[in-house]
């Protein structure tokens, strides 16, 4: 995954600073963990990056779950009916599984995209140290 790294896929994907991709946004990598799953460090150890850019922030992200749904709803789809030729109660099974137990990566893929449309990579030579980023 390091051939990404410097990219908005690089973060997304590991979850790690939008800015400097050097720290993890998460108290817990494991997103499984369901009591800590929405605990994040205020701030990248890093380049000071603060991630709840304001009070509410990861509220949007809401909606970009909602998107992963569909996207992860149409795939468990396609590959029950089409591939397995399962019926429509087989399809509806496949589906809400796939909703179930992936809904915590959707979670935290779905606020990974979300801070990363506000917040970009800079290279370690143009960031200055001590400084933090805000939007």
């Amino acid at each position: 995954m390091s051939f990404l790294k410097g990219s908005k896929l690089y973060s997304i994907f590991t979850g790690t600073c939008p800015v400097c991709q050097e720290e993890s946004m998460y108290k817990e990598s494991n997103p499984y963990k369901m009591t800590k799953i929405f605990q994040m460090h205020e701030r990248c150890s890093n380049c000071e990056t603060k991630y709840k850019i304001e009070p509410s922030f990861f509220f949007g992200a809401m909606y970009v779950s909602y998107a992963l749904g569909i996207a992860f709803a149409v795939a468990a789809f396609i590959i029950t009916y089409f591939l397995f030729g399962g019926g429509p109660m087989t399809t509806f099974i496949a589906i809400t599984g796939t909703l179930v137990v992936f809904m915590p990566v959707i979670i935290r893929l779905s606020r990974n995209i979300w801070i990363n449309m506000f917040l970009h990579y800079k290279k370690p030579e143009s960031r200055t140290s001590g400084q933090a980023h805000e939007v």
